[in-house]
């Protein structure tokens, strides 16, 4: 038998996402974890990593297990779009890039869904920022790098959510187009971002 509310409170105190070492260090072996996950007593999220069952899973934040699971990814692309406010769908998952080094087994989460994509370690970090979700601390490209990466990807998004993410970037007052520029020229997309955004602000 097992200790439900210990179990819980290991989960609890790690911030919502144990890892094997957590339950070890209260004399729970690693065949005993793997009970408890067969059991529906705790979910495996990836390997190594754990949360609380069903429906107790969902009441966890999402944020908080992302941070624990990804502190080295930087939130991105329609995640990050929406985070500024320059779209209002909102993801189904996040949207999350690391470098190419990474190995992709890190990736088979089952809580919460995430997409991800492999970046050019020497253009990994332009633009990281950090940003606040429900207070939790994560990473996110800048607005420069966000609305870079729209032009570089706008044949994948469709043109009404492509047109307000540059519009809404235009209106913002935090914007940087100094910044805006060197990206353009770092990540090859600089006639199409100078072109559009001087019509847009000239307009």
């Amino acid at each position: 038998m097992y200790d439900l509310e210990q179990v819980r409170n290991v989960i609890r105190k790690a911030g919502g996402v144990a890892r094997t070492a957590d339950f070890n260090a209260i004399g729970y072996t690693n065949s005993a974890v793997s009970n408890m996950c067969k059991q529906g007593l705790i979910v495996r999220l990836r390997s190594g990593y754990y949360g609380l069952h069903q429906p107790l899973l969902q009441e966890q934040r999402e944020e908080d297990i992302i941070a624990q699971l990804f502190p080295d990814g930087i939130v991105c692309q329609d995640s990050a779009l929406y985070y500024y406010g320059y779209s209002d769908r909102t993801p189904l998952e996040w949207h999350l890039s690391f470098p190419r080094t990474v190995t992709r087994s890190r990736f088979e989460v089952s809580y919460p869904p995430v997409r991800y994509y492999m970046v050019q370690q020497n253009i990994f970090d332009i633009g990281r920022s950090e940003g606040l979700w429900n207070s939790v601390q994560l990473m996110v490209y800048d607005r420069e790098r966000v609305i870079c990466d729209c032009f570089k990807r706008k044949m994948q998004i469709d043109s009404e959510m492509f047109a307000k993410a540059v519009n809404a970037y235009a209106a913002d007052d935090k914007k940087n187009l100094a910044n805006l520029s060197q990206y353009a020229k770092i990540l090859r997309v600089y006639n199409k971002v100078t072109e559009l955004m001087e019509v847009i602000l000239n307009g």
